[in-house]
C-alpha cells in the first residue's frame, strides 16, 4: 500500500519566465543563493541537473555539524517541475554512523512546481513531502530543519530569495 502524502506547500508569484526560474532550480551551484534555511554551504558538482536519476551532492551545516547530502532527482520536467530525495552523503548523518546507509533516501522530498502566469511571470510552489517521516518532526512549527526556523518559514524565505535573484 502506498504511503499517504504529507506535504507543506508555499507559493509565490515571481515576475520572471518559467525557463529562467527552472534553470536556476536545476543548477545546484545556485541553490545556496535562494536557500532560506541557512543550512546550505554549496554544491560539490559543477553541472546542472538534466534528468530523473541524476544526483547532486551539497555541503550542509546544521546545529554546529558540517555534512554532505546526496540528492536523487525523482522528478524533472523542464519548465514545470523538479524534485529530489535527499540521502546522507556521509556516515555522520546515518543512524549509528553506519557507512552502509550512505546514499539511502532519508524519507522526504523537496521540489518545485512552476506554473506560467501571464507574460514573463510564474507561480512557483515549493513542496516539502515528508510522507515517511514522523509527524513529531513538524510539531512546534518543524524547527528540526535548522533549529530556529520552521519548515514553513524556511520555504517562504527561499521563495523570497528566488524572487530576488530571478528578477535582477
Amino acid at each position: 500500500m502506498a504511503e499517504e502524502s504529507k506535504r507543506v506547500e508555499v507559493s509565490r508569484r515571481i515576475e520572471a519566465s518559467v525557463d529562467l526560474i527552472f534553470n536556476i532550480l536545476a543548477n545546484p551551484q545556485r541553490h545556496m543563493e535562494f536557500d532560506g534555511s541557512g543550512m546550505l554551504r554549496g554544491a560539490v558538482i559543477d553541472r546542472p541537473i538534466s534528468d530523473v536519476g541524476d544526483t547532486f551532492t551539497v555541503k550542509m551545516h546544521r546545529l554546529g555539524d558540517d555534512y554532505l547530502m546526496l540528492n536523487h532527482v525523482v522528478e524533472f520536467k523542464p519548465g514545470r517541475r523538479i524534485s529530489w530525495e535527499p540521502a546522507p552523503g556521509d556516515s555522520s548523518r546515518t543512524e549509528g554512523n553506519d557507512p552502509s546507509k550512505v546514499g539511502i533516501a532519508a524519507g522526504y522530498r523537496w521540489g518545485y512546481i512552476l506554473t506560467p502566469d501571464g507574460d514573463d511571470a510564474t507561480v512557483v510552489t515549493e513542496v516539502f513531502d515528508y510522507a515517511s517521516l514522523s509527524e513529531d518532526l513538524l510539531r512546534d512549527g518543524g524547527t528540526w530543519i535548522n533549529g530556529s526556523n520552521s519548515v514553513l518559514e524556511s520555504m517562504v524565505a527561499s521563495l523570497e530569495r528566488l524572487d530576488k535573484i530571478s528578477t535582477k
